[in-house]
């Protein structure tokens, strides 16, 4: 893995397949995924093992108009993606990542807001590969925060918390 510019021990060409490495990943999660563009899902950022995403809010992600809160499947389908976007930006160019598992815990409503999520690896081997995944929405009175009723100003609220196992199929090299 690449160092900052200001280590000794940088590596520009390593740094430079890693930069290639994401373009390709952020198209192919933004452009080659039909499903990620009906959600409206874009990366953030990204880095080798770590990925943010965005997903705009729009009214047919409603779940429950009573609350209003999203729909549990929108985001559980973003922290599915977020989670194979970190394991996939850490792996060679032409190598595959696909679900084997997603086990999501539901903290609190989530409100008709943005919301964004963040997928780290946790573990990644030769078949397999393991993120933990966060969603978060700015604190609101939709989403129970108790920040916003009682006036306090963090900058976000979690709404749900995800371990995602994702199988890598390996390109022959």
């Amino acid at each position: 893995m690449a160092g900052s510019p200001d280590d000794t021990t940088y590596d520009l060409a390593a740094a430079l397949d890693d930069e290639q490495t994401f373009a390709a990943v952020r198209h192919f999660f933004e452009e080659g995924i039909p499903f990620n563009q009906v959600l409206g899902l874009t990366i953030r950022y990204i880095r080798k093992g770590d990925v943010g995403l965005n997903m705009p809010f729009k009214p047919e992600l409603i779940g429950n108009p009573m609350v209003p809160a999203l729909h549990g499947g929108t985001l559980s389908a973003m922290a599915d993606a977020a989670g194979g976007a970190a394991v996939f930006s850490a792996l060679p160019l032409g190598d595959s990542v696909s679900t084997i598992d997603l086990r999501i815990d539901y903290l609190r409503p989530a409100a008709p807001v943005d919301s964004f999520a963040e997928a780290r690896i946790v573990r990644i081997g030769g078949r397999v590969g393991v993120a933990r995944i966060q969603v978060w929405q700015a604190p609101v009175a939709e989403n129970a925060s108790r920040e916003a009723v009682t006036g306090e100003e963090p900058e976000r609220v979690l709404v749900a918390e995800a371990t995602g196992v994702y199988s890598i199929k390996r390109r022959k090299r």
